[in-house]
């Protein structure tokens, strides 16, 4: 039972910091866009080469 006592709060701290990561990604809009991603992964069209 000794173990909890350290478990628990690095469970806290790791779920606070995937917490602190998710609202990063909703303050940088990375879910901006998501029905073009769906459109683009259905589309026969590859541009594998970079833009120069």
């Amino acid at each position: 039972m000794e173990v909890l006592a350290f478990l628990i709060p690095i469970s806290l701290f790791l779920g606070g910091i995937g917490l602190a990561a998710f609202f990063w990604t909703i303050k940088t809009d990375q879910y901006d866009d998501p029905e073009g991603d769906s459109h683009r992964i259905l589309s026969s069209d590859y541009d594998d080469h970079p833009k120069e």
